[in-house]
Protein backbone atom coordinates (compact mmCIF):
# COMPACT_ATOMS: atom_id res chain seq x y z
CA UNK A 1 0.00 0.00 0.00
CA UNK A 2 1.48 3.43 -0.93
CA UNK A 3 2.45 5.80 1.86
CA UNK A 4 2.87 9.54 2.30
CA UNK A 5 5.06 10.33 5.25
CA UNK A 6 3.65 8.35 8.16
CA UNK A 7 0.09 7.94 6.85
CA UNK A 8 -0.83 4.98 4.69
CA UNK A 9 -3.09 5.92 1.81
CA UNK A 10 -6.47 4.21 2.01
CA UNK A 11 -6.25 3.55 5.75
CA UNK A 12 -7.70 5.79 8.42
CA UNK A 13 -6.69 5.09 11.98
CA UNK A 14 -7.15 6.78 15.36
CA UNK A 15 -4.17 9.10 14.76
CA UNK A 16 -5.89 10.63 11.72
CA UNK A 17 -9.02 11.36 13.77
CA UNK A 18 -6.95 12.91 16.58
CA UNK A 19 -4.97 15.07 14.17
CA UNK A 20 -8.05 16.18 12.24
CA UNK A 21 -9.94 17.04 15.41
CA UNK A 22 -6.97 18.96 16.81
CA UNK A 23 -6.66 20.97 13.59
CA UNK A 24 -10.39 21.78 13.55
CA UNK A 25 -10.24 22.90 17.18
CA UNK A 26 -7.20 25.07 16.44
CA UNK A 27 -8.85 26.62 13.36
CA UNK A 28 -11.95 27.33 15.44
CA UNK A 29 -9.89 29.42 17.82
CA UNK A 30 -9.50 26.95 20.68
CA UNK A 31 -6.37 27.73 22.73
CA UNK A 32 -3.56 25.24 22.03
CA UNK A 33 -3.19 24.45 25.76
CA UNK A 34 -6.85 23.34 25.86
CA UNK A 35 -6.19 21.11 22.86
CA UNK A 36 -3.14 19.72 24.70
CA UNK A 37 -5.36 18.75 27.62
CA UNK A 38 -8.01 17.24 25.35
CA UNK A 39 -5.42 15.11 23.57
CA UNK A 40 -3.88 14.09 26.89
CA UNK A 41 -0.41 15.37 26.07
CA UNK A 42 1.91 16.11 28.98
CA UNK A 43 4.11 18.41 26.92
CA UNK A 44 2.94 21.34 24.84
CA UNK A 45 5.76 20.47 22.40
CA UNK A 46 3.86 17.32 21.43
CA UNK A 47 0.68 19.28 20.75
CA UNK A 48 2.54 21.87 18.69
CA UNK A 49 3.02 19.18 16.03
CA UNK A 50 -0.71 19.49 15.39
CA UNK A 51 -0.63 23.26 15.58
CA UNK A 52 1.39 23.91 12.44
CA UNK A 53 0.07 26.98 10.68
CA UNK A 54 -1.81 26.04 7.53
CA UNK A 55 -2.70 28.13 4.51
CA UNK A 56 -6.20 28.99 5.81
CA UNK A 57 -4.74 30.44 9.01
CA UNK A 58 -2.24 32.48 7.00
CA UNK A 59 -4.97 33.83 4.70
CA UNK A 60 -7.15 34.79 7.67
CA UNK A 61 -4.25 36.59 9.38
CA UNK A 62 -3.41 38.54 6.23
CA UNK A 63 -7.06 39.46 5.66
CA UNK A 64 -7.27 40.97 9.16
CA UNK A 65 -4.26 43.17 8.33
CA UNK A 66 -5.75 44.59 5.13
CA UNK A 67 -6.90 48.19 5.09
CA UNK A 68 -10.69 48.57 5.14
CA UNK A 69 -12.31 49.30 1.80
CA UNK A 70 -14.35 52.43 1.41
CA UNK A 71 -17.00 53.45 -1.09
CA UNK A 72 -16.36 57.15 -0.62
CA UNK A 73 -14.39 59.22 -3.12
CA UNK A 74 -11.52 59.54 -0.65
CA UNK A 75 -9.03 56.70 -1.05
CA UNK A 76 -7.75 55.14 2.17
CA UNK A 77 -4.15 55.91 3.06
CA UNK A 78 -1.58 53.22 2.40
CA UNK A 79 -0.66 51.59 5.73
CA UNK A 80 2.86 52.53 6.84
CA UNK A 81 3.85 48.88 7.25
CA UNK A 82 3.54 48.48 3.46
CA UNK A 83 6.69 50.65 3.10
CA UNK A 84 8.75 48.47 5.46
CA UNK A 85 10.79 46.32 3.05
CA UNK A 86 12.25 44.13 5.79
CA UNK A 87 8.80 43.35 7.19
CA UNK A 88 7.38 42.63 3.73
CA UNK A 89 10.29 40.29 2.95
CA UNK A 90 9.76 38.45 6.23
CA UNK A 91 6.01 38.12 5.58
CA UNK A 92 6.68 36.81 2.08
CA UNK A 93 8.98 34.15 3.53
CA UNK A 94 6.25 32.67 5.76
Amino acid sequence: MPTTGRIRLGRIGPHVFRHTTAMHLLESGVEVNVIRGWLGHVSLDTTNRYAEVNIRAKEAALKVCEAPTTTSAVLPRKPIWRDDEALLAWLASL
